[in-house]
């Protein structure tokens, strides 16, 4: 029930379009079961000599001026089958526009809150999901979901009121032959509840397991790369031909429950035309029907049996819908990063403050990532953070944008408490380098100008500031030319480069650039940093680096070890402490990595 609620929900605002959709579908079935009713007129009346039973149509040949004046005519009867099968089409063509129009809508509007929830989830949830899987949940998922409220919820609608309507004209031409024509019926809905409860079962798992493989695929065309350079072609070919070999098998076992039911509920068909048979025969032996009344009972059994028989595909498809909608219901459950209404936007000048700030991930709460770490950067100034790796570098950026919030301790950014600044302000003030740059599949102006706010002069001084400019005047489009997904077509070097463009492009007053200069060789790096003292202007710098030539000149370096602050000052106060700091230096100086 709970899953059928949620497929309720996602009609909201469409509701009334399936109103309209089911009303033109009892109208159209109405229409459809009047026409059996017709030929058994033409055959018992027209052709025969027995009086009209039906009283619509009685009334219909007393307005044509009675049976001495259309009697002879068959033709009208055949001309009113036209007629009825014309209307039954505008009815069922209006049924169908209806709800495809609301289906569409719903899939539409499903995909775009999922997109905006995604966009909204926190950093956590990100940084652990399955990106195939997410991919499967927002296409597949919602596709399903689409389809089953287009065609076969209508076909549930079209069963009801097929079913209810023959059961009127079935009992009014004999009750007898009723119960031989719906003796068979409980047996077949039985046996579709039971094939019901098993398919939604092996749906699952095959929807899992298409997920699964999706998975493989992304994965394995965003690492490209590194399948080249290691050679793991052959790998990541038997990688998915495993996944995919475990899909093929969960969905032919779905194929084999449909097979068994398709031919079951088959065989029930047809013994329930056999009893109509046999019955009918009997009845109009005996006199109690005529041959028109078997017509309809026929007619009626081969249109009542098809939608009955459908009743298994109708409950697949609306278990298949139901884990679909559970699937996407389960990320619209996810907590979105909430803003309080306390949050405010201070300007942010640059002055930072740490005070025994601690701070654990949220799936492993008994190890300390930072421990009572203190300390100042004062507006305007370069403070590096180096140590080992693990040790809470990227951890303290990541708590300084908001990704995560603390555990213990207090961040004040000029004086107010980081909770107390909206994440969406703070994170417009902060410009963050990640390590591993993610690049879009555009042009590089387009990457650089990711906002579509500044001109091209202020392109061109990011890229100059980041030491890129030369590099994309060289391609043959220069600015124009096309980044691959993720960056495939540029070095590692120049999609640091790029991103730091993007990020220098926009006038932050703090800028975190977390190991974001390991790529590029010890010149540029050397240049771009004398470009970022040029233009410092009241900026506070954060750089993490395990270069000593990328930190060595900052204002205060930060040494960290554990998660714990082991060294803090300057280049020359640390190589007097001779500590870790000093034992890199020489370490690597002595070995050129500078």
């Amino acid at each position: 029930m709970e899953k059928l609620k949620i497929l309720w929900k996602f009609m909201k605002n469409n509701r009334r379009r399936y109103v309209l959709s089911m009303l033109a579908m009892g109208i159209g079935v109405a229409f459809s079961l009047f026409i059996p009713v017709v030929i058994q007129t033409v055959v018992d009346s027209f052709i025969g000599n027995l009086p009209i039973g039906n009283r619509m149509i009685n009334w219909m040949v007393e307005l044509f001026g009675g049976m001495d004046s259309v009697g002879d005519k068959i033709w009208i009867g055949g001309l009113a089958v036209v007629a009825l099968t014309g209307l039954q089409g505008v009815f069922l063509f209006r049924a169908r526009k209806e709800s495809a129009v609301a289906s569409e809508n719903i899939a539409k509007n499903i995909r775009e809150e999922l997109y905006d929830h995604i966009q909204h989830l926190p950093y956590d949830y990100h940084k652990n999901a399955d990106t195939g899987d997410l991919i499967q949940r927002s296409t597949s998922d919602v596709e399903t979901i689409r389809r089953f409220l287009s065609v076969q919820l209508m076909e549930v609608g079209r069963a009801i009121f097929m079913v209810s309507i023959a059961l009127y004209f079935m009992l009014g031409l004999s009750p007898k032959m009723t119960v031989a024509a719906m003796v068979m019926t409980p047996f077949i809905f039985l046996f579709a509840l039971i094939f019901f409860n098993v398919v939604q079962k092996a749906f699952k798992v095959s929807d899992e397991t298409e997920a699964e493989m999706s998975s493989v695929i992304q994965e394995n065309l965003n690492g490209t790369r590194v399948v080249r350079a290691f050679a793991r072609e052959k790998y990541e070919i038997d990688k998915f031909r495993e996944k995919n070999r475990k899909y093929a098998d969960k969905t032919y076992k779905m194929i084999i429950y449909l097979a068994y039911y398709w031919g079951i509920s088959d065989f029930l068909c047809f013994i329930s035309i056999g009893l109509v048979l046999v019955a009918g025969a009997y009845y109009a032996n005996i006199g109690e029907i005529t041959l028109g009344t078997i017509i309809v009972f026929i007619n009626y059994e081969y249109r009542l049996l098809w939608p009955i028989r459908q009743l298994g595909r109708i409950l697949t498809d609306l278990g298949k819908a139901m884990v679909s909608a559970e699937r996407i219901q389960e990320i619209l459950d996810v907590e979105k990063e909430t803003l309080k209404a306390r949050e405010t936007k201070p300007e942010v000048k640059g002055e930072i403050v740490f005070e025994n700030v601690s701070f654990s991930y949220p799936d492993d709460r008994s190890r300390k990532v930072l421990d009572d770490v203190s300390f100042t950067a004062k507006k305007g100034e370069t403070v590096a953070v180096m140590g080992k790796t693990g040790s809470g570098k990227s951890s303290l950026v990541h708590l300084l944008a908001r990704l995560y919030d603390k555990d213990g301790g207090r961040i004040l950014i000029d004086g107010v408490e980081i909770e107390n600044i909206e994440k969406k302000w703070l994170r417009k003030n902060i410009g963050l380098v990640l390590q591993e740059p993610f690049l879009f599949s555009k042009t590089i102006i387009e990457n650089i100008n990711f906002d579509c706010s500044k001109s091209k002069k202020a392109v061109f001084n990011a890229a100059k500031i980041a030491s890129v400019h030369d590099v994309i005047k060289e391609f043959d489009k220069g600015y124009e030319t096309i980044v691959g997904e993720k960056g495939v077509t540029l070095s590692g070097g120049q999609k640091q480069r790029v991103a730091i463009a993007r990020t220098l492009i926009n006038d932050y007053p703090v800028l975190v650039f977390d190991d974001s200069l390991s790529a590029v060789d010890t010149e540029t790096d050397i240049a771009i940093r004398n470009e970022l003292f040029k233009r410092r202007k009241g900026i506070t710098t954060f750089i993490i680096s395990h270069r000593i030539a990328s930190v060595y000149d900052a204002d205060k370096i930060i040494i960290l070890e554990d998660g714990k602050v082991e060294e803090m000052g300057s280049h020359e106060e640390l190589m007097e402490l001779g500590g870790y700091y000093s034992m890199i230096w020489k370490m690597q100086m002595e070995s050129n990595i500078y």
